[in-house]
């Protein structure tokens, strides 16, 4: 195997971005700039070289234009959920359905778990993770994340939770077994019902007024009686009554019972 595909396989193995997907000329001219750009005269070079310095990994990500997301994303609307929202769905009820919706590389659903894990026992906690991408659900059930997506992570829960690596750090098992990964296309797959929290978040931003509304009466029919959407900073619902929901909190709408 040549220097650049075992590169490209050790890059997989480790974090479960797959460069083979892209178009081999273009990725390694690039690959190739970048690392001779370093002073490095071999991808095998390259690579034990990132392993050791987390700057020039970062800028490996960049470079390759891979979107990074981060853990509990807007930290004030997690602690409303973990402080108001969770204890009100717990009040008559000992265990949860949660869906996150779009989850693109895991982050959201494994902040959920981290979250979750802290307030009930795991055969209480039931999380669903869906996208259309099916290389993204991947890379998510992989876990693996770089230094900048789990600054948000508190160090105790960082230790509990996660195994530090050399480019990274990997979500430790117990946590992915309380989430389910599965390919889903909000706008034509069918929902499944009796959630008691939906989180959605920064996904709404890039569809059509006419397919919002769709999908806010298909998250309303989705959720239990009581139970709570929550949109991403940029996504408020201005007229939530029209989709049988009332503000709970900023960026978090109950459905009406």
């Amino acid at each position: 195997m040549s220097d650049y595909l075992t590169f490209i396989d050790k890059i997989h193995n480790k974090t479960g971005i797959d460069l083979s997907l892209y178009k081999e000329a273009q990725m390694k001219r690039r690959l190739t700039s970048l690392r001779e750009r370093r002073g490095f005269s071999s991808f095998e070079e390259y690579y034990f070289a990132m392993e050791k310095d987390q700057l020039l990994f970062e800028e490996f990500l960049q470079r390759m234009t891979i979107n990074v997301s981060e853990f509990f994303r807007n930290p004030k609307r997690w602690e409303v959920l973990e402080n108001k929202i969770i204890p009100r769905l717990l009040q008559h009820q000992s265990s949860l359905k949660i869906w996150s919706a779009a989850c693109s590389t895991g982050e959201e659903p494994y902040s959920l778990a981290i979250m979750l894990d802290n307030l009930l026992p795991k055969n209480k906690i039931s999380i669903l993770a869906t996208d259309i991408d099916t290389t993204i659900l991947d890379r998510a059930r992989m876990g693996f994340y770089p230094e900048r997506s789990i600054k948000e992570v508190p160090e105790n829960l960082l230790s509990m939770h996660f195994t530090k690596e050399a480019l990274g750090y990997k979500v430790q098992d117990d946590l992915k077994k309380l989430i389910k990964f599965k390919q889903h296309n909000l706008l034509s797959t069918t929902y499944d019902t009796g959630f008691d929290l939906i989180v959605c978040r920064n996904v709404m931003i890039y569809f059509t007024e006419e397919a919002k509304d769709q999908l806010y009466m298909k998250f309303n029919n989705a959720l239990k009686p009581g139970g709570v959407l929550f949109v991403g900073s940029t996504e408020q619902i201005y007229n939530p009554q029209k989709y049988n929901f009332v503000t709970e909190d900023t960026f978090f709408y109950r459905k009406i019972e």
